[in-house]
């Protein structure tokens, strides 16, 4: 995935550049971070894992607060299937999630679809959709991690 820029007020350049800021400022437990992906023209959705769809900045937002504000979310996107035009970029990704067990590595996966839009402000996210996965997708996750390249 490439690496987002280090210059948080810079136009994200692609989609792929949109996503893999997204999925840091998760991994660092940044809100404002998150948020700068987001298009704040449109009237972005969002839906969690079994959660309510989520309409406009504020409150996507103040999910992400909530979601944050216990640290960090230790979420990998794999798998990534990408569909990409002049405008949009739709992503259907695997979401690695770490989950907390005592000293077990242990994780499970959801499903995401982000959507991203080339605004004048570059690519930014307008669609975040995510569904638990199932024990047959984690259990291909976990055979393509045990494998070496």
């Amino acid at each position: 995935m490439p690496r987002s820029t280090t210059d948080p007020s810079a136009p994200l350049s692609s989609a792929e550049a949109a996503e893999a800021a997204f999925y840091e400022a998760l991994q660092a437990g940044d809100v404002e971070a998150a948020m700068r992906v987001w298009a704040e023209d449109e009237e972005p959705v969002c839906v969690h894992p079994g959660g309510a769809r989520l309409v406009g900045v504020a409150a996507i937002r103040a999910s992400y607060e909530q979601l944050l504000g216990s640290g960090p979310l230790p979420i990998v996107p794999e798998c990534a299937l990408r569909t990409v035009t002049l405008g949009c970029a739709v992503h259907s990704v695997v979401e690695r999630v770490q989950l907390p067990l005592e000293g077990l590595p242990a994780f499970t996966c959801v499903l995401a679809t982000n959507v991203y839009l080339r605004t004048p402000q570059g690519w930014r996210l307008v669609l975040h959709h995510a569904s638990p996965g199932t024990v047959d997708e984690a259990n291909a996750l976990l055979a393509q991690s045990d494998r070496l390249h």
